[in-house]
């Protein structure tokens, strides 16, 4: 391990060094002329990436301006040894927060952080900045809204590691001012960015299971995420506002900050930005957090089992789900004041940053579009009748039996069945006015006027789904003014007999008949397209071959 001891060079720790915002804080820092860096964590040597060798941190490291240090924070002894001679720590190392182990998170979070305190003050470091997390205040049960710093920690937090990282969080507040030593604490929300190996490579093997099509709770959730460049950005910011002295370094001095991007967004809107960006679909289908709630015991309890086995650790488990379904967003009021802080990169420059960083997760093989497909108009009717968005299908399905109920089956008139349609509506949105915002404990939605109202660009989508269907059925009417396409000819003409046989039926019996059949129809030439070309072409065959030898009958004759 490199000495650290030349007053002319001003050291930094950074624990967990390897880790996903932490490789972004050392970034940030070698950056900056004034810091060396050492990185410490587990790992007995540092192994570079391809990006790194021939990057910033690979030339830093062979200058000697970086040195690693390979440290288990729960051995005192390897603590004190990397934080000699250093002026600050960035303490940012932590376990996997998805592995619920109170042992594990306990032995690391809280006496690993008690090791660090104590070689701060032994050593004589100057500053320590700890990275804890929102969840110190998230109780599993309660969403948060714009929530601050003042918010106490509740009495039953919603999983080990957030219990702990609240321990750890108040035992370095409380060391502020110990042997000179001033602390901060950083509670950065929901980070993501390139690098992760949690949430996005998470989303895609979920997508690529065919699990990514569900919501858990109504998805109307609000969230604070933070880019990770912002991240090791308000830790500098941290780490300056302790160092100026004064005003600023007593305001600053053991306090905790909550860090976002200061962008509130739904939680599955953010979800579905991601997915959609690397070519996979966006989650449609609601699923109540009450329903998914016993599973998810029972996938954490099975885990629990068998663990020692080799079973990976699950994706669904109890908390993960309170996460997944309640409001968490957070005030930065206090680290803009405090400490200067506003996010250096946007939540849309982010995304696109995060979802560039991952070309080689995007979705592969994507299928062509279906001449069905087209066909129809390759906008909403496609979607619909082919049930690639199964929300407006179902939903569309759903109109359609009503309106056979109502209007086909009920015997009233048209006027009649309008009349009390519109009757029905009316006392529906009344009553549904008068409701309170919300019913034990379930939100209720209200629905403004502009629910109702047609937006111009709506319009024009449906004026262009319409001229969609309309170019189409003209460009095959172009191929059979051709004259050259029998097959397609063939088609058009079985096509028409099926509509001319309802026609010679009633209308209920035509509505029963046709709607399920247009659905399934259209479903299963999609699905089944190259086989019911192959078929309507051997057809076509056989039929010019009768037709061959029947003018070779005749010409003999």
């Amino acid at each position: 391990m490199a000495a650290i001891g030349d007053e002319r060079e001003r050291w930094c720790v950074v624990t967990g060094g390897r880790g996903f915002a932490a490789r972004h804080l050392v970034d940030m820092l070698l950056r900056s002329p004034e810091w060396h860096v050492r990185i410490a964590d587990l790992s007995p040597s540092i192994n570079l990436e391809f990006h790194e060798e021939t990057g910033l941190l690979g030339d830093a490291l062979r200058s000697g301006r970086v040195s690693y240090a390979s440290v288990d924070l729960r051995l005192k002894r390897q603590v004190f040894k990397a934080f000699h001679g250093a002026e600050v720590v960035f303490h940012m190392a932590a376990p996997d927060s998805s592995v619920n182990n109170f042992q594990l998170h306990f032995s690391v979070n809280v006496e690993g952080t008690k090791n660090v305190i104590d070689a701060c003050i032994e050593c004589n470091v100057k500053r320590l900045i700890y990275t804890s997390s929102p969840s110190v205040v998230f109780d599993g049960v309660h969403g948060i809204y714009n929530g601050e710093e003042s918010m106490p920690y509740p009495h039953k937090f919603n999983d080990s590691y957030s219990e702990t990282k609240a321990e750890a969080e108040k035992l370095v507040l409380k060391a502020n001012g110990k042997n000179g030593l001033l602390t901060s604490c950083i509670r950065p929300s929901s980070i993501f960015g390139p690098g992760d190996r949690l949430l996005v490579p998470s989303l895609v093997a979920t997508a690529r299971a065919g699990k990514s099509k569900f919501i858990i709770g109504d998805g109307n959730n609000m969230y604070d995420f933070t880019y990770v460049e912002n991240v090791a950005f308000a830790h500098i910011c941290a780490e300056r506002a302790l160092a100026t002295g004064g005003a600023t370094a007593a305001m600053a001095a053991g306090q905790a900050y909550f860090i976002t991007n200061m962008e509130p967004i739904k939680f599955w809107e953010f979800m579905s930005l991601i997915l959609e960006g690397l070519g996979y679909e966006r989650p449609s289908i609601k699923i109540p957090a009450s329903v998914m709630m016993p599973i998810a015991h029972l996938v954490e309890l099975t885990y629990t089992l068998f663990s020692q086995y080799g079973m990976r650790v699950p994706q669904l488990t109890p908390s993960r789900v309170r996460l997944l379904s309640c409001e968490r967003t957070f005030s930065c009021s206090k680290a803009k004041d405090h400490l200067d802080y506003e996010p250096i990169i946007s939540l849309k420059d982010g995304l696109k940053k995060t979802i560039d960083s991952y070309s080689h997760l995007r979705a592969v093989h994507r299928k062509r579009t279906s001449k069905v497909y087209a066909y129809l108009g390759n906008g909403n009717v496609s979607n619909t009748l082919l049930w690639k968005d199964k929300r407006q299908t179902l939903t569309t399905i759903l109109l359609l039996v009503a309106i056979y109920y109502y209007f086909f089956a009920s015997g009233y008139t048209l006027i009649t069945a309008v009349a009390k349609l519109l009757s029905l509506s009316a006392l529906f949105l009344f009553v549904h006015g008068m409701l309170p915002t919300k019913i034990l404990g379930y939100k209720i939605e209200k629905m403004p006027p502009s629910y109702f109202y047609l937006s111009e660009e709506k319009a024009r989508q449906f004026e262009s789904s319409l001229c969609s269907l309309w170019n189409s059925l003209v460009g095959i009417l172009r191929s059979l003014c051709k004259g050259r396409d029998r097959s397609l000819f063939f088609k058009v003409v079985i096509i028409l007999l099926l509509v001319s046989a309802l026609g010679a039926i009633s209308m209920q019996s035509a509505y029963k008949i046709g709607i399920p059949a247009l659905f399934i129809g259209v479903y299963a030439y999609e699905k089944w397209e190259e086989e019911i070309d192959g078929a309507f072409d051997e057809v076509l065959l056989k039929v010019l071959r009768l037709k061959s030898n029947a003018t070779k009958i005749l010409l003999r004759q």
